[in-house]
């Protein structure tokens, strides 16, 4: 920033003389920073540039203060920083060794601040000292702020990353289940995790509360840590002053540096995602909270600024500079998206939330920039942050447009299954995980979209009379022995799914297409299609859980799902392999089941692999998990359903951990 210090306090203390090229009468010259007496008069660059004696102090106040300084490294300040740091600032006439032969003999007084300066003067020391402390104490404090920052960026990246690494650290695998039962996966407080406390926040796990704790902790140790006082001051009249500024100033740039960690955690294609256990919702949390963090560092900054030109009595002046207006944009705009975030916002009118969320996030970060150019242009590199958060969220926006144009312009054809769900396909599409989908025909709100878990990759074609499996010629198509499996249900409120029937004349032909089972109550965007047949779908896949894939090595699974939340479950019985995995299933509506078997055939849906599948009644998971999850051996717990099934599931599986049972639970949810 000031290197050297020396230097710049040279120029600092004699750069308020007036020369004889200055022009009377304004106040627009050349002037250190925190300088509030400028003399009534106006020193322009090409003055500083060319008149002797105020090159020659500046060099024999160099050669008496700077000893320890290189004659490169002054030479090197003299052309490029003297004059100031404008671009197209002109260099001084001559260089700094000539000066400074040019100041010979060597001055002895010191020139009156209030006379013309026609003679090669000393510095004053006072004066020189109150610069060279303000500018000594300054350059520590940011760069200070600017490590602080990178702590918090960098840690923000990397914990995650370590604390999923220690999966792979061989502890005993019952101690590994105890302590995640005891210390992660619990709700913070009470029963509630997904389920909304008061329908107004989600209750973090233990995990998600002890790196929220962190967050706040390395926030608050950061803005309190690392102070230089140092007296005299030119900027400032006292320490207290001083301390006040500086808090100001640190809190900006811990704002400033978690935008990018903001950014990351809310994208959809987060790195780390793929490189951590840690789930999308896990994420999102973290980045409510960060935003909290975010918000209130920048208002303290605005305020002390605002407290500070109160007093000064410069507010009616200050506040009509265009740094000032941009500063305050940025902030209103981070304040209006607390509120505008709550959760029952979003669940009420969430079409309204995503489209405020973006235009109020992105004015924030235009804004904060702006604020920044405008008062120190780019000198010191604040607006770096910001350009890491938009170089992320372009990455995140580019990697969704890749993944739209990949599939292109598909069609989708929509079957009913009951009143309150319906079955899409997708044909020529190839994903797995879950995908989102955008109708842009249903809305004008055609970036409208949704996330949908990936039911099934292959789409039944009509049966064929054939003796035996066939291909065809295109050879896209595949060729599987079908089977019966439209067998109506008793009265009974659990499914049998025995019995099938496989005809020796009939083979089904497959060809690649995506299937999804899709609720429609309410009044969403999703309520819409239960009255379509087919229109257009642009499918943005795929994103896969990398947290399902840890389970092919675990023995033992029992995946619990309710309604729909079968389709998340499907990738975990797909793949599982010579692993022992069961699959509990509650629904209202048997025509979903029905719909289910057909999507997924017997080879799923096998006798072996369902446990229960209790149509109109509750699965009673207590006895469920007593039962399946077993001592002395390794087992894995998949739910995705209802958010009271999934507490409940969490509830359960915590206290068998806290037993002795060796269980890990993976809950699959999309969170608001």
């Amino acid at each position: 920033m000031y290197d050297p210090i020396c230097a710049f306090a040279c120029h600092d203390a004699l750069s308020n003389y007036q020369l004889s090229c200055s022009v009377p009468g304004g106040s627009g010259g050349h002037h250190h920073l925190g300088d509030m007496n400028r003399p009534m008069f106006s020193t322009s660059p090409d003055c500083y540039a060319t008149d002797d004696n105020f090159l020659g102090s500046v060099s024999y106040c160099i050669n008496t203060h700077c000893s320890d300084v290189s004659i490169s490294d002054i030479e090197h300040y003299w052309e490029t920083f003297l004059i100031g740091r404008s671009p197209d600032q002109p260099t001084p006439k001559e260089s700094y060794t000539a000066a400074l032969l040019h100041a010979d003999p060597p001055p002895n007084t010191t020139a009156n601040f209030m006379m013309l300066l026609n003679t090669t003067t000393l510095v004053s020391e006072q004066v020189y000292l109150g610069i060279y402390n303000a500018y000594s104490s300054l350059e520590q404090m940011e760069t200070r702020q600017s490590n602080f920052g990178l702590v918090l960026l960098i840690a923000g990246a990397v914990i995650p990353v370590a604390c999923s690494l220690l999966r792979f650290v061989p502890f005993p695998k019952v101690i590994g289940s105890w302590f995640n039962a005891q210390f992660v996966n619990p709700p913070l407080f009470g029963r509630r995790h997904r389920n909304p406390v008061l329908n107004l926040a989600i209750m973090p796990t233990r995990g998600q509360a002890m790196f929220i704790a962190y967050v706040i902790a390395i926030n608050i140790a950061l803005s309190c840590a690392g102070y230089v006082l140092v007296m005299p001051n030119t900027f400032h009249g006292t320490k207290q002053d001083q301390l006040l500024i500086g808090i100001a100033n640190r809190q900006a740039v811990l704002s400033l540096a978690n935008l990018p960690l903001l950014v990351l955690y809310a994208g959809r294609n987060n790195f780390l995602l793929s490189i951590t256990n840690w789930s999308y919702s896990t994420f999102l949390l973290l980045h409510r909270w960060i935003a909290i963090i975010c918000t209130i560092e920048a208002c303290i900054h605005s305020t002390i600024y605002l407290h500070i030109y109160l007093v000064m009595g410069e507010f009616a002046i200050e506040s009509k500079e265009t740094y000032w207006i941009c500063g305050i944009v940025a902030v209103l705009s981070f304040s209006i998206l607390l509120p505008a975030s709550t959760l029952p916002l979003r669940q009420k009118m969430y079409n309204l939330f995503l489209g405020s969320h973006f235009i109020l996030a992105f004015s924030a970060m235009v804004g904060a920039y702006f604020h920044i150019f405008h008062r120190f242009g780019h000198q010191w590199g604040y607006e770096t942050w910001i350009y890491i958060a938009f170089a992320i969220w372009g990455f995140d926006r580019a990697m969704r447009f890749f993944r739209l144009a990949r599939n292109g312009l598909r069609t989708a054809e929509i079957t009913i299954i009951d009143e309150n769900n319906i079955r899409v396909d997708i044909p020529g599409v190839t994903a797995q995980g879950h995908a989102y989908l955008y109708f842009p025909t249903l809305s004008w709100r055609v970036w409208e979209n949704h996330p949908f878990s990936v039911m099934g990759t292959l789409m039944a074609q009509e049966p064929q009379k054939t003796p035996s499996p066939s291909t065809t010629t295109t050879g896209e198509s595949i060729s599987l022995p079908s089977t019966d499996i439209e067998k109506k249900p008793g009265r009974s409120s659990t499914f049998d799914l025995g019995g099938y029937i496989t005809p020796p004349s009939k083979t089904t032909s497959f060809k690649p297409g995506l299937t999804f089972f899709i609720t429609t109550r309410g009044k969403g965007l999703t309520a819409t299609l239960h009255n379509k047949k087919k229109l257009p779908v642009l499918v943005e896949a795929s994103y896969a859980a990398s947290s399902l894939d840890e389970l092919r090595t675990v023995p033992n699974c029992i995946v619990i799902a309710g309604g729909v939340g079968i389709t998340a479950v499907v990738p975990v019985l797909r793949t599982r392999g010579n692993g022992r995995v069961r699959l509990f299933w509650g629904t209202r509506s048997p025509q979903l089941v029905e719909a289910a078997r057909k999507a997924l055939g017997p080879d799923i849906l096998d006798p072996s692999i369902v446990g229960e599948i209790s149509v109109g009644r509750r699965l009673n998971l207590r006895e469920i998990l007593e039962r399946e999850v077993l001592e002395g051996s390794e087992t894995a717990v998949v739910v995705c359903g209802p958010v009271e099934m999934a507490d409940e599931v969490r509830a359960i599986v915590c206290e068998l951990g806290r037993r002795g049972r060796t269980v890990k639970l993976v809950d699959e949810a999309f969170s608001w």
